[in-house]
């Protein structure tokens, strides 16, 4: 019987993380646009493609910058696409760039603009330099109707990668050891010399629909090959070969770039508009490891759950028995978790700031949970630029009401009376702390000039969104929550203490609490790799169904492995089990810290004062909301569990 659930639960797992990350990717939010040749459309059909440039990144530094910052050439009738709150916050900065062709019409070799640098100006020498920063490091990122403009390349095994951008150029050192791009080319090996890459071959690929009852075309791929080629001057183009367009290490001379591209369109039907995607996120080869991701968190679920029906089913059952059974003066005897039941519902200390991370962690939860559910829909995929943050903020700030009510309810059960100074740090202590720490890393992005930095205007508005929705949903709330009577526990709490025993070393409070994060934290580990990837190293985050149901493991783990620890501890006769219950489960949160800083030590290539204290800054708001999260789940298992076999044992 067990055998058969064990397998059915697996297909269900199999089932929902399918639909979820495959089938439901283009569900909602995004429309199609169609494309024809000029002259043969009509109203809703459009001939001119806009290619739109966003922020440079880089792996070696958090800091991302304009594509304005640099020299580039640019457009003329500069216009910004409207973002949203998850793209600002993000520091995502779509603008156009004078990169415009006309549908189906091929184009060979066109200049886009001439920079001149002359070694006497001193304005021209920064911007050069600035240039050279720019080709050690940073890459850009193209877009042509809402889908990334890739560079696509052979990698290891014959496999094809195609990267959602392209490096602005490279580098051969003093030394001679050729660096990031330049290995795509012998020609790039003079010592001392930055290569830029001034020149890239556009492949665009539509999907026409005249067959399918719909005018025109859509584009499905765009993909682009960079290349180093030197000019002469606009006149005399030559795209195909020629020597490399080099900046020497030295500024000595006078020297010009000369920006040129040439486009090629190709038709392509068996790739559906809603599947184009599938060729960048297919070269990602991280499928196989997130099935054995699942299989490792389905192992240790099976296992805990098999030690807590252990315990319900056999151990309690025969406490159980055992305790209704046996006269009073027995009972006196007896050791056990009943010995303590004058006592484990005692309010605990600190019970104010129990009962606000409560509140807070019951906003966190709920907020996550309808995030993910809607991105494994397909409503907050990769496509639909800055959805996921719009709609976390959103609804963290539409949640206040839930926070205020647990915080109080529980507050109330402790028996506090201090409802305002509750209430108050509900809406304003861990928001407070996050905010904080976020507008202190705001601060370093701006002194550093990075596109990443929040407007003050955002900035505003997010504290507008706190103080005038947040705050006031909070108090309502919390008002709600005491006007309800506090929560009625199965036993009554004894006026006197009872003293608690002598503890072995593992039913210490601080060795169980460092023993109840390791199994949640094994469960997601692979996991938090590829969100690391996808924050860190620029990589496209797109499989929501895995991690919808890693989110689902991640409960039934916390949940499971504080009532099992719970459960020894009040065996023990040890009853202070508030905090604890939440600690343990939370827990998870410090090796999560930890996994983070041998994340940035083992895969990162961050140099800089600055990168590093935004990576550990913007780390530690996360380890915050993930500490808040887990010990919430673990505070509610626990209480629901001591007040289950607390109402099923007499009580004389």
């Amino acid at each position: 019987m067990k055998r058969r659930i064990h397998l059915g639960l697996v297909l269900v797992c199999s089932l929902v993380s399918y639909f979820c990350s495959c089938s439901a990717f283009y569900l909602p939010g995004l429309a199609p646009v169609s494309f024809c040749e000029d002259g043969k459309g009509g109203e809703d059909c459009q001939t001119v493609i806009q290619l739109f440039v966003n922020r440079l990144d880089s792996v070696e530094s958090v800091l991302p910058y304009e594509y304005d910052v640099f020299d580039f050439c640019k457009d003329a009738k500069e216009m910004r696409p409207s973002e949203n709150l998850g793209q600002v916050l993000f520091g995502e900065r779509i603008e156009s760039s004078p990169y415009k062709f006309n549908f189906k019409q091929d184009i060979k070799c066109k200049a886009v603009c001439t920079k001149n640098y002359h070694k006497g100006n001193q304005e021209e020498t920064v911007k050069l330099e600035f240039l050279k920063m720019g080709i050690m490091s940073k890459k850009k990122c193209w877009i042509i109707d809402n889908m990334p403009v890739t560079w696509c390349y052979d990698v290891e095994d014959g496999q094809k990668y195609c990267n959602p951008g392209f490096p602005i150029g490279c580098l051969v050192t003093l030394d001679g050891r050729v660096k990031d791009a330049c290995v795509i080319n012998a020609e790039f090996n003079k010592k001392n010399t930055f290569y830029v890459f001034n020149h890239v071959d556009i492949k665009i690929t539509y999907h026409s629909g005249t067959t399918e009852g719909w005018r025109g075309a859509r584009l499905v791929a765009a993909t682009m090959e960079p290349k180093s080629i030197k000019q002469v001057d606009e006149k005399t183009l030559n795209c195909e070969t020629g020597n490399p367009m080099e900046i020497p290490g030295e500024f000595d001379n006078d020297m010009s770039v000369v920006y040129t591209y040439s486009v090629q369109f190709t038709e392509d039907n068996s790739i559906k508009w809603a599947s184009r995607w599938d060729y960048i996120l297919v070269s990602m080869p991280h499928t196989n490891i997130q099935w054995f991701s699942i299989m490792n968190s389905l192992v240790i679920v099976l296992f805990l759950s098999g030690m807590v029906a252990m315990i319900m089913l056999r151990t309690l059952h025969k406490d159980i028995a055992r305790y209704n059974q046996v006269d009073q003066e027995d009972a006196q005897e007896e050791s056990g978790w009943k010995q303590v039941h004058g006592d484990v519902f005692r309010p605990p200390r600190k019970g104010m700031l129990l009962s606000v991370f409560l509140g807070q962690g019951t906003q966190i939860f709920i907020m996550t949970f309808i995030t993910l559910f809607l991105a494994c829909l397909g409503f907050l995929s990769p496509a639909n630029r800055g959805a996921l943050m719009t709609c976390a903020v959103v609804l963290w700030v539409l949640l206040g009401t839930p926070a205020g009510y647990v915080s109080a309810r529980l507050y109330k059960t402790f028996g506090g009376e201090k409802w305002k100074t509750n209430v108050l740090l509900t809406a304003l202590l861990c928001p407070g702390i996050v905010f904080a720490d976020f507008f202190l890393m705001n601060l370093i992005l701006w002194v550093e000039g990075s596109s990443a930095a929040i407007p003050f205007g955002t900035l505003v508005a997010i504290l507008a969104l706190w103080f005038g929705i947040s705050v006031p949903l909070t108090f309502v709330g919390a008002y709600f929550g005491f006007k309800k009577p506090a929560i009625e526990q199965p036993v009554r709490t004894n006026q006197i203490p009872r003293q608690i025993p002598e503890q072995s070393f593992f039913t210490k409070p601080i060795p169980g609490i460092v023993m109840g994060g390791i199994l949640p934290f094994g469960c997601i580990f692979i996991q938090l790799f590829f969100i690391l990837n996808s924050i860190w190293s620029h990589q496209m985050y797109y499989m929501f169904g895995f991690l919808f149901l890693v989110f689902i493991i991640l409960l039934i783990t916390c949940s499971e492995a504080t009532i099992l620890l719970c459960y020894f501890h009040l065996c023990a006769e040890d009853y202070h089990w508030w905090w604890r219950s939440f600690l343990t489960s939370g827990f998870t949160a410090v090796y999560l810290f930890i996994y983070a800083v041998h994340y940035f030590f083992s895969k990162l290539q961050i140099i800089g004062a600055a990168s590093t204290i935004l990576y550990f800054g913007y780390t530690m708001i996360m380890v915050l909301i993930f500490f808040l999260f887990t010990g919430t789940i673990g505070f509610f298992a626990c209480f629901w569990f001591v007040n289950k076999i607390y109402s099923v044992v007499k009580v004389d």
